[in-house]
């Protein structure tokens, strides 16, 4: 059996409507790409002028230290000039900046005035506690307001930020401490999570006593249980903000292009986490470009990315692009299905949300309860639907599609990384969608499937997804580590000088390009290569099934077999028939050699923060060997 056999659906075909296509702030899409491929270097100018730079660039790129590449070499701005300073001084000061609720159900909203204060105040109160340029603060705290004060604090003053997820253990926060030597930790006393709270600080206290590096803690009072504040080392946020030298005004740190803006921390497959590292220039250019057009955002727009600030997607589109382009962002605490399965689509009916950009493992845990809960909502607000995190299996797409965006929102299906810090593949709106594809790239943007020896794949076969050039918001090396940078991304395509992203994918016969999932996700039995994501989508199709992961343990006479885990819909029970029929059907829709040889149905899946499914975790439970770090699971 050929690959050709698991070659995507790629007959059916959602064309976006005239209307969209016109008002689209691309409404051409090959005309912008090819204009961007004959001059890369004039296209990213062009962009660049529409932020403000303390003092213009000398040299957009300068590669001659490839694949060490600098943008806009010589330019001097600030993150927080662009997010901030510049809309205070135009009508957008008396814009909303933020909207956030609250699990309990509280809520606070901030107009870019007073977000400009408030992140003014904790930048000085971090300089009074001695933070200066080039030192890193590390923030571990929940979703909420503080977390992004914090960050655009870190940034005006020119201290890069670490921001580690909230539901990380203390070793693995201990971990990121050090490697970054954090001096001054930002936490909270808890956060809410499903009507419970997640006890932040008792993590942050164990992993400063693992990390003896931190001097000050600083602490946000958001869920009000009794912590222990260690006297001379704990801060409330609350009384440092009342103070004098929390004063609202405060000067912008003038930075390089190439100066740090924050190391963000990802879990490679082995050893231990990767210090990502971006900078002020480039990054803010193409975080904004890429919000702007693939997601066209208007002034009108109510944007929410429902992801967490913990992660990148929430570093570049929860915290920075939507900022520099003038929008208003809904942000929220806890989780979709509390207290009940329609928290989501009554906070888009409650706060006209028109964009809403979200991960397929959300989509699909929300598929599960039926189209009852979004019915009894007014959704008719929605203009765009996104995803991001990992391939959306068609069925999700076609639900989300069908029921949440009423059939007339097309859905901007992106693939990109913390590396990338912004979109690389992606449909703008004026594109023609097919489910399951992230389509083509973004203009700026050269990517291919290519085999072993760097040669171009056939249409439909599976091969490794490369970058073929560098792009302003790349990552500019791994923290501390220039040689894992070089070995990790750069040393399998080094003749070339293509970036390795580290998934599988495929180019189908228009062009169209469909992610497969990591490496790592691949299963060959029997010497075929299947992505765990086309096995997934065959049991997912099942009416009975609302979610699933595969992954492949070794088997003597077949190399590998494929072990499945089902999340049932509400109401199922699993049993022997189910677990057969099952086979059938992934068989029937996949083909005979993608049929799991064992099924096994559970009520959750180990997951990252940014929802990928860790599959290494399931293959050591199905082995019965140690599951290892854990730290980076959602929960």
């Amino acid at each position: 059996m050929s690959d050709q056999q698991f070659s995507p659906p790629t007959s059916e075909w959602y064309h976006p409507t005239e209307d969209v296509i016109n008002n689209a702030h691309v409404p051409d899409y090959e005309e912008v790409y090819n204009e961007a491929a004959n001059d890369l270097e004039g296209f990213w100018a062009e962009q660049a002028e529409s932020l403000d730079w303390y003092k213009k660039w000398d040299t957009v790129l300068d590669d001659s230290n490839a694949p060490f590449y600098k943008w806009f070499v010589g330019g001097k701005t600030n993150m927080v000039l662009n997010a901030l300073d510049r809309h205070v001084k135009t009508w957008r000061k008396n814009k909303l900046a933020i909207i956030w609720e609250g699990e309990p159900g509280d809520k606070v909203t901030m107009s870019y005035w007073r977000l400009w204060q408030e992140v003014n105040k904790f930048a000085n109160v971090l300089r009074s506690m001695g933070v200066k340029k080039g030192d890193r603060v590390t923030i571990y705290m929940g979703r909420t307001v503080e977390i992004v004060v914090a960050m655009l604090a870190c940034a005006k003053i020119g201290a890069p930020h670490s921001v580690v997820y909230g539901g990380f253990s203390e070793q693995a926060l201990a971990d990121r401490i050090e490697d970054a030597q954090s001096r001054v930790l930002i936490t909270a006393d808890g956060a809410w999570l499903r009507g419970n709270i997640v006890e932040l600080k008792k993590v942050a206290d164990e992993a400063v006593r693992r990390s003896p590096v931190v001097d000050t803690v600083i602490c946000v009072k958001r869920t009000g249980q009794d912590i222990h504040m260690e006297q001379g080392r704990d801060y409330w946020w609350h009384d440092l903000m009342a103070l004098p030298i929390a004063s609202p005004i405060c000067e912008t740190e003038v930075m390089d292009a190439e100066d740090p803006l924050f190391i963000l921390y990802t879990s490679g497959t082995t050893g231990k986490p990767k210090g990502v590292l971006h900078t002020h220039g480039g990054y803010q250019l193409y975080t904004s470009t890429t919000l702007k057009w693939a997601f066209d955002i208007k002034d009108d727009d109510r944007w929410w990315c429902a992801a967490d600030p913990g992660w990148i997607t929430g570093h570049s589109y929860i915290v920075y692009a939507p900022l520099i382009l003038g929008a208003t962002s809904i942000i929220y605490e806890g989780a979709p299905t509390h207290p009940y399965p329609d928290r989501w689509w009554r906070i888009v009916e409650e706060y006209g949300v028109t964009i809403l950009y979200t991960a397929p493992t959300a989509i699909r845990g929300l598929m599960r309860f039926g189209d009852a809960w979004p019915n009894r909502r007014d959704l008719s607000s929605l203009r765009l639907l996104g995803t991001v995190g990992e391939p959306i299996n068609p069925e999700a797409w076609r639900w989300y599609h069908r029921v949440i965006g009423n059939e007339t929102c097309p859905i901007i299906d992106t693939w990109w990384q913390t590396e990338t810090g912004g979109f690389m593949i992606t449909p703008l709106p004026s594109v023609s969608l097919k489910p399951g594809s992230a389509t083509r790239p973004f203009p700026g943007i050269k990517v291919d499937v290519v085999r072993d020896d760097g040669t171009s794949c056939d249409p439909n076969e599976d091969g490794e997804l490369v970058i073929q050039g560098p792009w302003p918001s790349m990552l500019r090396t791994v923290w501390g580590d220039d040689e894992r940078y070089l070995s990790q991304y750069w040393e399998k395509y080094k003749k070339f000088g293509w970036y390795l992203a580290g998934d599988a994918a495929r180019k189908d016969d228009d062009g169209y390009f469909w992610v497969i999932g990591r490496n790592d996700d691949v299963i060959k039995v029997s010497g075929y290569r299947l992505g765990t994501a086309e096995v997934e989508s065959g049991l997912v199709s099942h009416a009975a099934v609302a979610e699933a992961a595969a992954i492949a343990v070794p088997d003597e006479l077949r190399g590998n077999v494929i072990y499945a885990y089902c999340i049932l819909v509400d109401g199922v029970q699993g049993s022997d028939d189910l677990v057969e029929a099952l086979k059938d059907h992934v068989g029937h829709e996949v083909g005979p050699i993608a049929k799991p040889s064992k099924i096994e149905f559970v009520d959750s899946l180990p997951k990252t923060r940014s929802g990928k499914i860790m599959r290494r975790i399931l293959k050591a439970q199905a082995m019965g060997q140690e599951v290892g770090d854990t730290s980076t699971l959602a929960d």
